[in-house]
């Protein structure tokens, strides 16, 4: 589902972007993980590393948040602090070269002040045909996403996620909506709701409220594959910040 960004010839790890005389941005390989803490009292996700499995990565997100932190006018320090990453991990993620978690990709939108649904692609078809949708980066780790309803429907949502064993959303997280209801289309899923755990095998469903911290897992050997229904849709909206300098 992902992408790698071209090369642009720039400088391994550095962000021209960055307000003149800015510190340049240190050259990474890998980041094995979100530091703790960092401002927020976030605990590291599991999910959030950068590898060279491009599965799972932000290759239109990524860009999309680096684009809006620049017209906030905030730069990768600020950001990565109030999100609870490190600045090397975040430069990574803009650039697509990093899968991260849903609860760090959630921190990481709220800190340039977006929703997660502003940056989705959205279907433009009346029929959205078996197996087609429009590519959905939501974080989380080896999985791929679709997106099966369109900008303009506001009273539901409905998202379709195929994991590969041991994939899911790389930790807990609550949304901006009421509902979540999840169908098992094959294979199996461990969902945990406020703490308690759900397991679910093909054709089974549950439905939970959305502003649960919940989180996800395909325990299986096999893919799996799971319908969300989450209503009503989650909003689209991007505040104008004031950072401080």
């Amino acid at each position: 589902m992902s992408r790698v960004p071209a090369h642009t010839g720039e400088a391994p790890g550095e962000d021209p972007s960055e307000p003149s005389g800015a510190e340049p941005e240190p050259a990474v390989e890998a980041e094995p993980e979100a530091r703790a803490g960092g401002g927020t009292g976030a605990e590291p996700a599991p999910g959030d590393v950068a590898s060279r499995d491009t599965s799972s990565r932000m290759s239109r997100v990524g860009p999309r948040l680096r684009e809006l932190r620049q017209a906030q006018g905030l730069t990768l320090v600020q950001v990565a602090g109030a999100a609870g990453v490190t600045k090397g991990f975040l430069s990574l993620a803009e650039r697509g070269k990093a899968s991260v978690s849903v609860p760090t990709l959630l921190r990481i939108c709220d800190a340039v002040g977006t929703s997660i649904a502003a940056l989705f692609d959205y279907p433009d078809q009346d029929v959205v045909r078996s197996g087609i949708g429009a590519p959905l980066e939501m974080g989380g780790i080896g999985i791929e996403e679709f997106l099966l309803t369109p900008a303009d429907e506001t009273h539901v949502q409905v998202m379709r996620t195929v994991l590969s064993p041991g994939g899911g959303s790389g930790g807990a997280y609550a949304l901006e909506a009421e509902t979540v209801f999840a169908y098992m289309v094959r294979g199996s899923l461990e969902l945990t709701v406020d703490g308690a755990v759900r397991h679910l095998g093909a054709g089974d469903s549950t439905t939970f409220s959305a502003r649960l911290e919940h989180g996800w897992t395909n325990p299986g050997e096999i893919e799996a594959e799971v319908l969300w229904s989450i209503a009503p849709a989650l909003p689209r909206h991007v505040t104008k910040l004031r950072p401080n300098r």
